[in-house]
């Protein structure tokens, strides 16, 4: 009987405790859950009624770091807009960028749990572009008539209240490589050889033209009009080039197709020299560890067959160089994105002022088509043309003293 009583009373005893446990812990619980969900309630209130705000992208920059064999670091500073009178660390504010060329994403970055004061601050973080795809962007440039269009596109998001604020910027570059080539200048063809009167032939004019490019290589397509001054016919039996850029080879070769000179005429001599797209990813490491400079060299030598005689004659006059200086996003010579003391360091070219469609107040477009000239020849087959990418500062083809 006792037993029984004494059972029933710790029953009683212990079913009570686990009452007021449920009590406590249950209701700290629920107090916790019913705060959070007040705070971000107030968080989101205060949003609507305009008392708070989501941070805005005031300024993008981007910056080539180093670069190996396989990728290329961009930095990019972002310049953050921070309207609260507190920081952003319970906005859950995070930040994401693309940059494309020519519709191809060429790099993607971001950053999280992104924490800045009120007012301006600069964010920085990279992202690593693939070397590989160096040929595609390349080729891609060439097919549209030496026309790149540079887009990226920043993104700042409140996981918080749910809402994010873009800034694109473009930029579309344009270039003119080639007609540095196009000369309608005499130039004398000597063989340096004994017995061999000199000169042996006359180039009157050179034209040169993009072939058909595809993701694996670059065709030139380079005529020569050669005059033979000689009363008997000169055989061409070959034409061997080479193309390099930087002092690395990215194409060489030998074009065998057979032309006849006729005595007191002119004849076009076409060569097509072929840039191997895989080898521009080795080239573009040391366009950017030059700080976005090459030197792009063309050698020619011909085969002909004079007196009976085989000689390779070295066309050292008609060697082709160009000097490329590129900047592809623009801040080559710019100051940083901005920072707390407000730097002004946009990319797009003007003010980086936010507007309500996600633009800036320069529209975020600018156009670099070389400041250094028009590309148009000048008569003795040189041009100029500055900045951009795969912009000509300097031109020149060779000519005779």
């Amino acid at each position: 009987m006792s037993d029984g009583t004494d059972s029933g009373g710790g029953s009683t005893g212990g079913g009570g405790l686990a009452t007021v446990r449920r009590l406590l812990f249950g209701s700290t619980l629920r107090i916790g859950a019913v705060v959070v969900v007040g705070l971000v309630g107030m968080v989101v209130a205060a949003y609507l009624l305009g008392f708070l705000g989501v941070p805005s992208v005031a300024g993008v920059e981007n910056r080539f770091g180093e670069a190996n064999e396989s990728t290329t670091v961009i930095e990019t500073e972002l310049a953050v807009q921070n309207p609260n009178p507190v920081g952003t660390g319970f906005l859950d504010v995070s930040a994401e960028y693309e940059v494309n060329m020519n519709n191809i994403t060429m790099a993607t970055g971001g950053r999280d749990d992104i924490n800045v004061k009120p007012g301006r601050s600069t964010v920085t973080t990279q992202s690593y572009l693939q070397n590989e795809r160096i040929p595609q962007w390349w080729a891609s440039h060439i097919r549209r008539g030496e026309t790149t269009d540079v887009r990226i596109d920043a993104t700042i998001r409140s996981g918080l209240v749910g809402r994010s604020f873009a800034v694109p910027q473009e930029r579309t570059i344009q270039t003119d490589l080639l007609s540095s080539f196009n000369s309608t200048e005499t130039r004398e063809v000597n063989a340096n050889r004994a017995l061999v009167s000199d000169p042996v032939l006359y180039i009157n004019r050179t034209a040169g033209q993009w072939g058909e490019v595809s993701n694996e290589s670059t065709p030139i397509v380079l005529d020569f009009y050669v005059y033979n001054p000689k009363s008997y016919a000169i055989p061409i039996s070959q034409i061997e080039y080479g193309v390099n850029m930087n002092n690395i080879t990215v194409g060489e070769g030998t074009n065998t197709r057979e032309y006849v000179l006729a005595p007191g005429e002119v004849t076009q001599v076409r060569t097509v020299t072929t840039i191997d797209n895989s080898n521009l990813d080795e080239w573009w490491v040391s366009h950017i560890q030059r700080d976005q400079v090459t030197d792009l060299r063309i050698n020619f030598s011909v085969t002909t067959r004079i007196g009976g005689t085989s000689i390779q004659i070295p066309m050292d006059r008609f060697t082709y160089t160009e000097t490329i200086e590129t900047d592809i996003f623009g801040t080559k010579n710019a100051t940083d994105a901005g920072g707390e003391n407000g730097t002004e360091g946009d990319s797009s070219g003007g003010d980086g002022t936010p507007t309500d469609d996600g633009t800036t107040t320069d529209g975020g477009t600018t156009t670099d088509d070389g400041s250094g000239g028009d590309g148009t020849t000048n008569g003795g087959g040189t041009t100029t043309d500055g900045g951009g990418i795969l912009g000509v500062s300097a031109a020149d083809v060779a000519r005779p003293a």
